[in-house]
Formats: structure tokens, C-alpha cells, sequence
């Protein structure tokens, strides 16, 4: 995609606000043990993201993403973040950054917002938030703890010139009024005017209800399964304009953690397969006009289904499946084992199941069970 072919790679590489960025770069030279954490505000897609990670690199910290889905809840947050917070010299130098934040309010909250706003009073770490929006209540709270920093959407005069240097270096033309059409729909969202420029001059323009315009993953994948139908769903599809492959994964992993039946799970998988396989051919031969058939092909997973809704992964699909069936023999192992020894399963898995690998691995035990447990046995030396 061009949107991440002509991502910045240096801080001064980045278009527009100037004296954000700045603030920013002052915050990192100034930063220690205790500073006010960030909170960048502004409309999606103008590089609130990009700097996070450029600053993080060029100051030598190892950025550790997250986004709403990830800080809702008190227990996952305090899963993710404790072992960051408390052995920093082990992780070497980690710095937080959580976008979207705005996302972790409603209904979808468990204890999530309160327990980040714990860390933010006594940061250990550099921590950037960023968000599109602060007027919610719980982002009044956020606020109170951190140092806010507006983005604003970047300037037309701006966006032609930087959209003119991309179609040169492509070799590909846009008319003036493709150009002016494209900028305009744009609202000063860099992401969104690039994407539509591909979109544009690889002979298709996909047709997006205004008010579906600059949909993030969440709203979107959440949106498109609530469609009333299909040209809605297909309008929603189109308006989540990301990585190709960030929009696979953002199907596949909210499809997986779904309560669905078999047949259903199985015919939308087959979907995002196709999906997957096609992305790949576009990778392999670099043939971008392919790009055209991905929403026509993730379109066949739309049906109106409350079952279904986001979900993300930060684990790439070969470990995210390894998981999750490794998971079952380890569960169906444990109810065998915990029965035998006269405790629960949890206990069994947290105190005795390492040792059982251990000594499977080094051939120092030898269970003997039934046919089915010996079966169990099997599966769970192919974990090792």
C-alpha cells in the first residue's frame, strides 16, 4: 500500500504540525522517572501514530503498541502493562504507547479506564496516548493526569503538494479535478487521501456513504456486521481504509473469538482465506491492480449478526492457532490430571503442568493412562 510505502521515516519526513511534533521532541529530550504522559488529540489518519514510533525510535526506546480493545479491562491492562512497569531492565527500554484511547469508555469498560488513569499518575515509563476525540467523561479524567497535545488536520495546500511528489515518483497522472476530489474527501486525513489515490489509479473508485467516511477497524468491523444490508455492509467495508492485511487480520481474529456454530465458522474462514491467499499473490507478483478484489471477496463474510463483533489479536495467525488448539489438549489434559490428584484444574495447570512438560520432554515420565489418555499424552508432546 502507498499509505505505508511513503510512511515517514524520519521525524522531519512527516507533513504539518510543526509545533505539535516539537512538544513532542521536547517531551522525550526532558522526559524522566515520573513526567506527565502524553495525550495526543486529533483527527485519524495525520500521523499521531507515525510520530509515536519515530520519536520511540530515534530515542532508543522498544515501543509497545496497544489500542482500546487491549486497556478495557482492569485484568488484561494489568496483564499486559505489569510485566513491562516491573522489569524494565529486562525488556530493555520500553516506552507505551496506547492508541485510540478514546475507545475505552461505554459499555465495553471493566475497570479499564480507571486502572490506566492509576498508571498514569505514577509513570515509570515514557507513556503517549492518542485519540481522536477528548470530550467524552472518561477523557476528562485521562486528561487530568497527562499533558495534552492537539493535532489538526493538515492543510489542502499541503496535501497537493505531498500528493503530487507521490504520483511522480509512481509515474502515474490524477486530473486537476480527481486531484481537488480526492483532497477535499480527504478532510486533511493523509492515510485516506493516499489510499484514494490508489484506489483512483488503479482503475477503481469505490462508492462511500459520507457517513461512513474515515471508519476506524473497531467501528468498522462492528458496523459492518450490524449492516441492515448488503450495499450498506459493502459501503462500511470500503470505508475502513487500512492495510489490506490489517483488515484480514481484523476479520479473521473477530470472526475466531465469536460463539459460532461450526458451519458458520467454517464458511467465513473459507472467506477470509481467499482473502489471504489473495493479498498474498498481490505481495508475491506486486501487482496492486489485484488490490480491487480483497473488499469484493471479504463482502461474502457480511451477514447480520450480533454474534459477531471486534476483536483483536496482537499475535500473528501460525502462533494465534498453535494457541488455540494447543489450548484444548492443555484444557482436556488438565480435567484428566486434576481429577487424579484431588484438585482443580487451575491449580493443576498453574503448580504441577510445568513439571509434567518438563519431565515429558527429557523422556523422564512415562504416563499411563487409558487409550484416550494416551492420546492426550501424544498431543501434548507435539506442543513440545
Amino acid at each position: 500500500m502507498w499509505s505505508e510505502k511513503y510512511r515517514p521515516k524520519n521525524i522531519s519526513d512527516m507533513l504539518g504540525n510543526e509545533e505539535s511534533r516539537s512538544s513532542i521532541i521536547e517531551w522525550f529530550t526532558k522526559w524522566k522517572k515520573g513526567t506527565k504522559p502524553l495525550l495526543l488529540v486529533g483527527p485519524p489518519g495525520i500521523g499521531k501514530t507515525t510520530i509515536a514510533f519515530l520519536t520511540a525510535k530515534q530515542f532508543g526506546y522498544d515501543m509497545i503498541g496497544l489500542n482500546a480493545s487491549d486497556v478495557r479491562s482492569k485484568s488484561r491492562l494489568n496483564e499486559i502493562l505489569s510485566p513491562v512497569l516491573g522489569n524494565i531492565s529486562i525488556l530493555g527500554i520500553p516506552m507505551i504507547f496506547i492508541d485510540e484511547v478514546d475507545g475505552i469508555h461505554g459499555r465495553g469498560d471493566y475497570g479499564g479506564a480507571e486502572a490506566l488513569i492509576e498508571i498514569l499518575k505514577e509513570p515509570t515509563v515514557p507513556i503517549i496516548l492518542a485519540a481522536n476525540s477528548d470530550i467524552s467523561d472518561k477523557m476528562k479524567s485521562i486528561k487530568k493526569v497527562v499533558k495534552t497535545i492537539s493535532f489538526k488536520p493538515i492543510p489542502p495546500r499541503l496535501l497537493k503538494i505531498y500528493l503530487e511528489n507521490i504520483l511522480k515518483k509512481e509515474n502515474v497522472k490524477l486530473s486537476p479535478g480527481s486531484m481537488i476530489k480526492v483532497i477535499d474527501r480527504s478532510h486533511g486525513d493523509i492515510r485516506s487521501m493516499i489510499n484514494l489515490t490508489q484506489s483512483l489509479v488503479t482503475g477503481f473508485n469505490p462508492q462511500i456513504e459520507m457517513s461512513f467516511e474515515n471508519i476506524n477497524v473497531e467501528d468498522g468491523v462492528n458496523a459492518f456486521f450490524k449492516a441492515n444490508s448488503l450495499d450498506e455492509a459493502r459501503s462500511v467495508l470500503y470505508s475502513i481504509q487500512i492495510d489490506p492485511k490489517l483488515k484480514i487480520d481484523a476479520f479473521y481474529s473477530s470472526v475466531i473469538t465469536s460463539n459460532l456454530d461450526n458451519h458458520t465458522l467454517a464458511k467465513l474462514l473459507e472467506i477470509i482465506s481467499e482473502a489471504d491467499i489473495l493479498y498474498g499473490k498481490i505481495m508475491k507478483t506486486q501487482n496492486w491492480r489485484l488490490l480491487r478484489y480483497l473488499n469484493e471477496i471479504l463482502i461474502g463474510l457480511y451477514q447480520n449478526d450480533e454474534r459477531i463483533r471486534y476483536s483483536q489479536y496482537n499475535l500473528s495467525w501460525p502462533l494465534l492457532n498453535r494457541i488455540r488448539w494447543d489450548g484444548k489438549k492443555i484444557k482436556a489434559l488438565s480435567a484428566i490430571m486434576a481429577k487424579n490428584l484431588h484438585m482443580s484444574s487451575s491449580t493443576f495447570v498453574t503448580i504441577c503442568f510445568p513439571y509434567v512438560l518438563f519431565c515429558i520432554k527429557n523422556k523422564k515420565l512415562k504416563l499411563e493412562l487409558d487409550t484416550f489418555d494416551d492420546i492426550l499424552e501424544k498431543e501434548i508432546e507435539s506442543i513440545l
